[in-house]
């Protein structure tokens, strides 16, 4: 029997139970609400229902049996593949796509998807639920990234992201009319000291943590920026942007509670990857467009100017 206990923050508070569970332990909606239902998880050990809205000071305790062993399956799901070899893959992440299975999300998840359009050809290094998965986006981030086909392609790839040598750029629409025209956000990035399931500027263990942003355009309620990323912290420029009052767009963790975009999840875009194959030695660039919600943003953006 797995148990974990979670203390409710302010920040959460008036939170659906089983939103705030599909937050803290990266679980699908459906799979928080079944394990609500089934009491496995329960609030001031008293059972609710999945609507429960949580309170500041509320523990939520749950409680569920430890998953058997079990393998990540091919499924063919839509894939938007950008650049492909024998070695690596290159594909354009659709917003809402978990990267790899995880409890309650077992199929749909990009991992799902590669393995059936490789035939099973990926990397056994991270094992048999991430093959081929060299770095990670969120799942309600949008764009390029790359997977690897065989160890050695893997190994090198990893080394870039260790050494900050493979370069990730990111568009994102933030709130507020950011002032200078670039800028660096250079503050350590640790797990929130009283919100575990959040990311937050911790100059007590945290990691260093560098994001480079210029503005791509102003609309006087927000702004269209470019970041750059020197590390990769887990949230790291939704982080950086909350710390400096500028939050991403619809950042369910760090944003607004309540915004009026049309998107599903947070206005973040890995828009271009800058790499050296890592067998040919070939310096490459990916590239994945704007997203068609994410467009929508700027459409609503220019309206309100």
């Amino acid at each position: 029997m797995d148990e974990k206990i979670l203390q409710v923050t302010e920040e959460a508070a008036g939170m659906r139970v089983d939103v705030y569970l599909t937050q803290a332990l990266d679980i699908s909606r459906s799979f928080a609400q079944q394990i609500v239902q089934r009491g496995e998880a329960q609030v001031n050990d008293n059972i609710v229902k999945a609507k429960y809205r949580l309170h500041d000071g509320d523990t939520v305790c749950i409680r569920m049996e430890s998953p058997k062993e079990w393998t990540a399956e091919a499924e063919n799901l839509p894939l938007a593949v950008i650049y492909e070899d024998a070695d690596m893959i290159v594909i354009n992440k659709a917003r809402g796509m978990v990267v790899h299975p995880a409890a309650g999300n077992y199929r749909g998840t990009l991992v799902n998807a590669l393995l059936f359009h490789c035939k099973g050809g990926l990397s056994g290094i991270n094992g048999v639920i991430r093959p081929g998965i060299v770095h990670r986006l969120d799942k309600d981030t949008s764009g390029v990234m790359v997977a690897a086909k065989t160890d050695a392609a893997h190994r090198g790839l990893a080394q870039q992201i260790k050494e900050h040598k493979a370069r990730r750029t990111y568009w994102a629409l933030v709130h507020g009319n950011i002032a200078e025209d670039k800028g660096v956000v250079d503050a350590p990035v640790g797990r929130h000291p009283k919100d575990r399931i959040k990311m937050a500027v911790t100059f007590k263990g945290g990691r260093p943590a560098v994001t480079h942003f210029k503005v791509l355009k102003r609309y006087g309620a927000c702004t269209w920026i470019e970041c750059r990323l020197e590390t990769g912290r887990t949230h790291q420029i939704r982080v950086h942007m909350a710390y400096i009052n500028h939050p991403v767009i619809n950042d369910p963790l760090y944003g607004y509670k309540k915004d009026a975009f049309p998107i599903e999840g947070q206005a973040l875009h890995s828009h271009c990857l800058d790499l050296v194959h890592p067998i040919s030695g070939q310096q490459m660039h990916f590239e994945a467009p704007l997203p068609q919600d994410f467009l929508d943003c700027l459409k609503r953006a220019e309206k309100h100017i």
